[in-house]
């Protein structure tokens, strides 16, 4: 038994909380980490998990041996990284989760030139607005425009970028152009599908929270820009969105005196882990490049 290999699996198992989620993960059957699990516990002459037709919960042996084994792995991770970043190659898999339009506008030119810098990386690039869970995913570092993080979150900011209100002139025009955010009830309003149908605005220091009433909702800002520069009414969209539409005059900029609280930039990291050599390497090329 490769008693390292059988602590990552044991590891694994107790996080995602399922013998088959793992060997998905892996692409192994599921016997295969069953069998590690068992001989681990054979070697250590107890039970460190209680398994059940619909649940597998961890014995207060397990739970005690599961906190031995992050730190022993995390120092051998740790020291392997060391041999690693002396080597100063990086190679190796990164799989990394991005935002549908900040990632393919602003994001993917960066990896595409981080690519090329660094052949013996391979990168897996997942574009998509949904949160991803970096540990269950198996995935290495995610990049997310947020106002405000999650508790917990392990993350590194990268950059920032604004909120805009905007709405086509043609539509202005048939309705008026708000002269306060409390307006905007009043008009259509193109949401993003996560923002609860509120607006935020910084007012001297006082965050203001607008209700709207949303007339098309999309978890995507690109559909919103389109269709407010069709005339369908107003939306917030961050700058890297709207920046073509305002330039091409089909959107304009409302509400110019009331500022917007700002996005961060961030890479959240999976908690509790050691970076690898390569991604630590990624991290600070995208620091560097975006701060």
């Amino acid at each position: 038994m490769d008693r390292f290999a059988a602590m990552r699996l044991f590891v694994r198992v107790a996080e995602l909380g399922s013998f088959s989620a793992v060997a998905q993960q892996m692409g192994v059957a599921r016997s295969v980490v069953t069998r590690q699990v068992a001989a681990l516990e054979q070697h250590l002459g107890c039970k460190l998990m209680a398994r059940s037709t619909r649940s597998l919960t961890l014995t207060s042996a397990g739970a005690a041996y599961l906190e031995k084994c992050r730190v022993i792995l995390n120092l051998v991770e740790a020291a392997e990284t060391d041999i690693a970043s002396e080597r100063q190659t990086p190679r190796g898999p990164i799989r990394i989760s991005l935002p549908l339009s900040f990632g393919v506008k602003r994001v993917a030119p960066l990896l595409l030139e981080f690519a090329r810098r660094h052949p013996e990386v391979t990168l897996d690039m997942d574009y998509s607005d949904r949160r991803v869970n970096l540990i269950e995913e198996g995935i290495d570092l995610s990049i997310r425009v947020t106002r405000q993080l999650a508790s917990g979150d392990v993350a590194r900011r990268l950059g920032g970028c604004v909120n805009r209100v905007v709405a086509a002139p043609d539509y202005l025009a048939r309705h008026g152009s708000p002269r306060h955010p409390r307006e905007l009830a009043h008009h259509a309003f193109l949401g993003y599908t996560l923002s609860n149908s509120m607006v935020s605005f910084d007012i001297d220091g006082q965050l203001l929270n607008v209700p709207v009433r949303p007339q098309l909702t999309a978890n995507n800002g690109e559909v919103l820009a389109e269709a407010a520069a069709q005339g369908m009414g107003i939306t917030s969209q961050p700058d890297f969105i709207v920046e073509d539409w305002l330039a091409s005059g089909r959107l304009e900029v409302i509400l110019r005196d009331f500022a917007m609280p700002p996005l961060g930039v961030y890479a959240l990291l999976p908690g509790n882990k050691q970076i690898p050599h390569r991604v630590r390497v990624l991290l600070e090329f995208l620091a560097e490049r975006m701060g």
